[in-house]
């Protein structure tokens, strides 16, 4: 019965989770302005245009980019770093220095699907990995040979609070 509840629980936050995924920024297509001024393209190639510039600067550059493993049933129910105990069915990581409790979005560089999970536990202890994901995220984000390539983004508190209001 535990086990059917926690899958409906994390089936439930999935579904919300993908709810409140940002869509992607793309650039309208409309009729020029006669009134803006264009961007000069430069003849050299060493310097990019201005509004090429303008594009990067509002890129979020992630807190961090590497490999990513997943942990389960051979720690479910165990205690964590947090103190509580790991439910492999939850969206939950661990991870060597952000502090616990904090969300951060982790994006499958390979097909770009992206889950928030929480930080509840200290790990990995392979050098080579900066994340060890539960079961249930790494499921959602497509795992495939138990690691990944993964990027980490590190989101705000208001950010859910904001998203959590709108799907209600």
């Amino acid at each position: 019965m535990n086990r059917v509840l926690s899958s409906m629980a994390a089936t439930f936050v999935m579904v919300a989770n993908m709810a409140a995924a940002p869509v992607p920024n793309k650039q309208q297509q409309h009729a020029p302005d006669k009134s803006l001024p264009k961007a000069v393209k430069s003849t050299s190639d060493s310097k990019p245009s201005q509004v090429a510039h303008r594009a990067k600067k509002t890129e979020q550059k992630p807190y961090q980019v590497g490999v990513a493993s997943w942990y389960g049933k051979q720690f479910h129910g165990k205690s964590t770093a947090s103190g509580e105990d790991f439910d492999m069915f939850e969206f939950t990581a661990a991870h060597r220095q952000l502090p616990l409790g904090t969300y951060v979005r982790v994006t499958n560089l390979r097909n770009g699907r992206s889950v928030i999970v929480r930080v509840n536990d200290r790990g990995p202890f392979v050098m080579d990995r900066i994340m060890d994901l539960s079961y249930s995220a790494a499921r959602m984000l497509n795992f495939r040979d138990g690691i990944e390539r993964v990027r980490l983004d590190v989101v705000q508190p208001q950010t859910l609070a904001m998203a959590r209001a709108t799907n209600q």
